[in-house]
Order: structure tokens, then sequence, then C-alpha cells
């Protein structure tokens, strides 16, 4: 046994050309051999469109991939760039996702030989799967010998694979009927947007070249030529053959057909073209399911180096070095596709996961970009970021829609499968984090503390109270000692405000002339309890129609507004409406007080984060409030059970910059807990007053994750208020999985 054995790495022997064949041969199989006739049916002669804009839609993914290709060339492609950006959850998603679709294309692009073959060969008709499983073993074994007797080969059946395409090309343009073209968009946009995603696949073999980046020669040149000029050649080849193929061939035929190619070539060339299309058909169906074969089987050995697989498929054979296990676990899904499964249905789930997986490479770029991760420094920088890689998220997933259910299923079943793959297995074998899930936390944090900043620094702020007609003045007093606490430390005002609704049948005017003995009562103790305050407290009435419309206006004039809340049905009630209603209409900061008194000694003052940095609002309260009463000020941070220590060290960063801004005398305290609430409650034992940020929700919000700021309102002994600053935005699901899992 060999001890310390010297690691070993993939040779590198794939120059320009070559390159060029990995990512061509890929694509032009079953793409353009099989998909035109299917697609037609979805959109009639806006098929040619759909090639055209569906190239338009990969080439935002292709810079991206050009130019992180050219910082990472390693084998893994796809799964390595989003790996490194967003993390080993995100990446082994896009692995075993991308890795599916190549395998299904690999088998589709087999199986569919026997529609060609069929045509100079009827009796092998009925052989059709036991050919491509025969194929399918001859392709395995000249993979396992090297990437070099590989790419000669894939070369060779490019190169006679263009040269019969651009003859057919040139002579149908001869023979095309432009009525042929008539009326174009025959299905309308729908069927455009839908023939679109259903050809998209077609493009897929542009990760090819990404997944052997480790064995191409001179990278930073020929993998951004490679990748760019692939894409650009292959647009302009598909979109003339299909518009020869749709010039030339009677809809009717068309429009089922699977063998398009031979089908056109029938119109002009007569029996001669379509033995010479079948032939190159073969060929070319080959040559792609040969480049899958090629790329899918790196996806495992990289997912191997980072832990996320079993060491083994990390190894490459002694001679030919090779990933043997890769290849042979490739094989074995690919084979049993073939005998077994309805190929063309997983063509279009491929379809449908190569959207996606190209959308998260266009992330994956922004993370990069953004992040400005050291060592990331590409020798190719793909041009007018971020707008194209915009432009492709967007496309994608307009084009995801148009997909159809079964194949949404599908790419959900697989993301399910990887995610339990990730949870069972890799997330306890690696600790590293994606260069976005820094860039999150550091942009969160960083938001955060410059909106204290801007807190603290503002001056001359107006600060409302708003109160219930009826309220008596024993729950309005802690309302304002909090209110003058605020407007003490931005040199501002206080205005208490009584808010009357009266019926529609009474006019304002005659309302708001009314003067009783309630009214003035209640001016007096105001004046009163202004006289403990350095601050003008003001008192005033309002009355209307519709209480709620009437707070909301009122408070746009202030720069904060303070009401009591009462719990019902699990959410908070402001004169009588849900809380999320004034967050979503109110033009000012709003702080919600769920009112249980305040001590004349406030000794402690805490405030609470789950998951993300604090609320700028709700440290400048509890700061206020704190310095007001020579208080300490408790700085809560509840982590999740299984954060990183990057992302602990992170939090505790975010709380000393945090306390550094601060008047108040501040403690920390930092857990990672399963149970935020509890720990969170037990850390705010001693506290008189726990102040948590909160924003609008949605129900599904509420469902999977529960309201923390809800709980704590509802479930602490002590005063608690909601803070909502104007200009934070609501928390939706995935605005809450970021913060939840990258800060």
């Amino acid at each position: 046994m060999i001890e310390n054995a010297m690691p070993k790495s993939l040779e590198r022997d794939l120059g320009l050309y070559a390159t060029l064949t990995v990512s061509i041969g890929a694509m032009v199989g079953s793409g353009i051999f099989v998909l035109p006739g299917l697609a037609a049916e979805l959109a009639g002669p806006a098929v040619i469109a759909a090639y055209l804009l569906a190239g338009l839609v990969v080439l935002p993914a292709g810079l991206a991939k050009a130019e992180m290709a050219t910082a990472m060339p390693e084998a893994g492609g796809t799964y390595l760039y989003i790996d490194r950006a967003m993390g080993p959850g995100a990446g082994t998603i896009a692995g075993i996702g991308a890795w599916f679709s190549l395998v299904f294309k690999s088998a589709f692009a087999l199986v569919g030989l026997g529609a060609y073959l069929a045509l100079f060969a009827p009796t092998l008709a009925a052989s059709v799967k036991p050919i491509a499983l025969g194929l399918g073993l001859l392709l395995l074994a000249v993979n396992v010998l090297g990437v070099k007797q590989t790419g000669r080969l894939q070369a060779v059946i490019v190169s006679v694979v263009l040269a019969v395409l651009l003859v057919f090309i040139g002579d149908g343009l001869t023979y095309v009927d432009h009525a042929q073209y008539h009326p174009f968009l025959a299905d309308g946009i729908d069927g455009l947007l839908a023939a679109t995603g259903f050809v998209f696949v077609s493009y897929a073999g542009v990760t090819k070249i990404a997944s052997v980046a480790e064995e191409v020669e001179n990278p930073g040149r020929n993998i951004p030529l490679g990748i760019l000029g692939s894409i650009a050649l292959m647009m302009l080849v598909y979109t003339f053959v299909v518009f020869v193929v749709v010039g030339v061939t009677p809809a009717g035929v068309l429009a089922h057909s699977y063998t398009p190619m031979a089908d056109a070539a029938a119109q002009f060339a007569g029996d001669l073209g379509i033995t010479v299309v079948s032939v190159v058909a073969v060929l070319a169906l080959t040559s792609m399911a040969n480049a899958g074969i090629l790329a899918s089987s790196r996806y495992p050995l990289a997912m191997g180096r980072d832990r996320l697989f079993p060491e083994r498929f990390a190894s490459t054979h002694d001679r030919f070095r090779t990933p043997i296990a890769s290849i042979g676990v490739t094989g074995v899904v690919l084979l049993a596709l073939i005998a077994f499964v309805d190929v063309v249905a997983l063509a279009k789930l491929a379809s449908a996961f190569q959207l996606l997986v190209f959308v998260l490479i266009d992330f994956a770029l922004i993370a990069f970009r953004e992040s400005d991760l050291e060592g990331y420094d590409p020798e190719f920088t793909a041009p007018f970021y971020p707008w194209p890689q915009l432009f492709g998220i967007g496309g994608g997933l307009v084009l995801l829609t148009y997909m159809g259910r079964l194949p949404l299923l599908g790419a959900g079943g697989i993301v399910v499968a990887a995610v339990a793959w990730y949870l069972l297995y890799g997330r306890s074998r690696v600790e590293r984090e994606g260069a976005a899930v820094d860039a999150i936390r550091r942009s969160a944090d960083a938001t955060s503390a410059d909106g204290i900043r801007d807190a603290f620094a503002a001056d001359d702020q107006r600060v409302l109270v708003a109160v219930d007609a009826d309220a008596p003045f024993d729950r309005i007093a802690p309302l304002l000692r909090m209110a003058a606490s605020v407007a003490a430390r931005r040199d501002g005002s206080v205005e208490v405000a009584r808010f009357e609704v009266v019926p529609d049948q009474v006019s304002l005017s005659s309302a708001a002339g009314e003067v009783n003995a309630g009214d003035v009562a209640f001016e007096n103790r105001t004046n009163d309890f202004a006289s403990q305050f350095d601050v003008p407290i003001t008192a005033t009435e309002v009355v209307s129609h519709d209480v709620r419309r009437a707070v909301a206006n009122y408070a746009a004039d202030f720069d904060v507004a303070f009401g009591e809340v009462e719990p019902e049905f699990g959410h908070e009630k402001f004169m009588d409406e849900d809380v999320d209603w004034y967050i979503e209409h109110a033009d000012s900061d709003l702080v919600f007080v769920r009112n249980r008194g305040l001590p004349d000694d406030i000794h402690e003052v805490s405030v609470a984060a789950d998951g993300g940095p604090y609320d700028p609002l709700a440290v400048v309260v509890a700061d206020a409030i704190a310095s007001e009463h020579d208080a300490t000020l408790r700085l809560l941070q509840a982590l999740d059970a299984d954060a990183t220590d990057a992302q602990r060290e992170s939090a505790l960063a975010h709380q000393e910059t945090v306390a550094a801004l601060c008047d108040a005398a501040t403690a920390l305290e930092l857990a990672r807990t399963d149970d935020a609430f509890e720990t969170l409650s037990a850390a705010a034992t001693d506290s008189e007053l726990v102040v948590v940020g909160t924003a609008a929700r949605h129900v599904l919000y509420d469902v999977v994750f529960g309201s923390l700021p809800d709980e704590l309102a509802e479930k602490l002994d002590c005063t608690v208020a909601l803070t909502h600053a104007m200009t934070t935005r609501g928390h939706t699901v995935v605005r809450y999985l970021l913060n939840r899992f990258t800060v």
C-alpha cells in the first residue's frame, strides 16, 4: 500500500477548435434534427423566431460562464460557479440538476436515432432501444479511454455535420415558399414563448465547455471564444436551418414530424437528400450523446472533490486519468433511462431545468461581482454588466411559466431530491460558504449600520402619539414617555392626538366645533405631564368618519408615530385595524406598543433580532429611552442552531458596530438556538422594555415561519415596542430566507 501518494489532475489538451466542437457537438444534435417539428406544433412558422429568442436568453449566461470559467478553470462548470457563489446547498442543486439534465438529453439523443434509422433501414425500427443501448456502451468506453480520444472524435463528427448543414442551408434557401411563413404568429405570442422554452435545451451544450474547463489549453483565451463563438454560430445555424425547414415542408407534415430535417430534404433533394440527412443525423445525435456523457460525468467529479459526493467520485484512473466512478454512475443512469423511460418527456424536463440553471448562472455572476471576493480575478469580464444578466434572469423566468405543469413538477422534484441529498449527506461534511452569502451578509449589516447612523443624525423630528378618544390617560402616559425620549434624542417635539370617530350622518365641521369636559381634561392632563420633560408636548383632537385613514393621513406630517396595539387572532391591532395596513399605507416611521406600563426607574432596555441585522428604528428608539433613564441597552441576537462560525462572527461584528453608535451603555448577547423566542425572552427577563423590528407580512410568511415580533409582544411580561421604518421593505418569504440563512 502506497501512502501519501501525490494528487492527480486532469490533462489540458483541448485547443480552441476542440473546445468549440465540444459545445457545438452537444447543441447540433436533437436541437436541430428532432425538435423543430415538435416546436412547430406549438408555434407554427414562429418556431424560427423561437430558436433566435432562446439564443438571446442564453447569451447572458454564456457571457457569465465565460467570465467565471476564466476565473475558475476547473472541472465542474455550472456546479462549481453556483457552489462558489451561493454556497454548497445551491451548488448541490445545480450540480445534480445539471447532471441529470445532461444525462436526460444524452439518452433522448440516442433514442432519437431510431426515427432516422427507420428512414433508410425500416427493419431496425423495432430495435431502436437495443441499438441505443449499444451506442451508449460504446460512447461510455470512448470516454473512459480519455479526453484526447473523445476530443478528436468530437471534432470529426462536428466538422462533417456542420458541412452538411451549410450545404442544406445554401441549397434549401433556393426552394423556400414564402407562403409557408404566413401567418407567422399562427399560435400567437403564447405559442412563440412556449416553443422558445421547449427548444431552450438546444443551447444547453454551452455548459459543456465550462464543465471541461480544467482540460482546456490557454483557458483565458479559448474558453470565452469557445463559449461565445459556439452560441453565436449555433444561433445562425439554427435560425437558417429552421427557416429552410419551415419554408419547404408542408405545415401539416412538419407539425407532427420527428424527422423534420429529412422531411425538408425530401422536398428539394429527393431520396439522396433523405439518406445523407439521416446519416448526418445519426452522427450528430451520437455527437450530442458523447458530449453529454463527457460533460455530465464531470459533475460528480467536482462534487466529489468538494465532499458533496463520496470521495471515490473525485479520483481518476491511473492509466487513462479519467474519472471512472463518475463516468460509471453517469452510464448506469443513462442506460436505465434509455431502457425504461419515455425520454422525450424527460427532454422537456431537461429544458425546464436548464432554464433554472441558466438563471442561477446569471445570479452567480452578480454574486461574484458584488461580493468583491478576494481571488476572483477573471481574464475575461462580461461586458455591459449587469444588464445582460438581468435580462437573462427575467427572460428565463418568463419562459419557465410557459413550460407546462409536468416539466415544472419534474424539475421541482429534482430540486427536492438535491436538497435532501445535501441535508442528509453533504451538509455535515462542508463548512464553506459562497460569495453571495458573504455579500448578502455584509450588505445587510452595512445597510443596517448606515440606517442607524442616519437615524441618529436626524434632528428637529416631529413625533406623534396617536390614541383612541376613549383611551384613559394612564394608558397614554407610557407612550408619551417613550415618544418624549425619542424627541429629546432628535431635538424634536411631541404631539399627542386623540382620534374620534363620528357617524357619517354628522358633518366633520360640526363635530370638530364641539368641546366637552373630556376634551378639556385630556388637554390639561397632557400639559401637566409635559412639564416633566424638556421637549415641547402639545395635545390635539382629530375627528373623522374613517379612523384608520385619518391616522395614516395625519401621521404623514410627522417623522415617527406611536400607537398602542392590542392582540387579535394572532395579529396586532391598532384602532381596530391590523398593523400591516398602517405599515403599507402610512408615510412615517411607526412604533406599535404592546403597553404593559413602564416603571419610573427603567434599568434595562433590550433590542431583539432573529437571523438578521437590527432594525435601525428599533435601535434608535431603544437607545433614546435607555439613555434618558441611564439604563443598560442589551443587544440580543438569535441565530439558527446550525449557523456557521462565519455567520456568528459576522453577527457579532454587527453587534459591536451598533453598540459603538449608541449613547447608552450596551451589553451584547448572541446565541445559536433552535427556539429564537425562548432564547430571546429568557435573555430579556430583566428588561422593562423590549424593542424589535417588524414588517408587513403575507399569510404564507406567518404560516411557514411564524412571527417572532408578534410572539414576543404577546407573551413577554414587559412592554414591547414593534418598530417599522418607512423605508423598510416587507418581509417576503424570499427576504426572510436571505436574512435568516445568510446573516
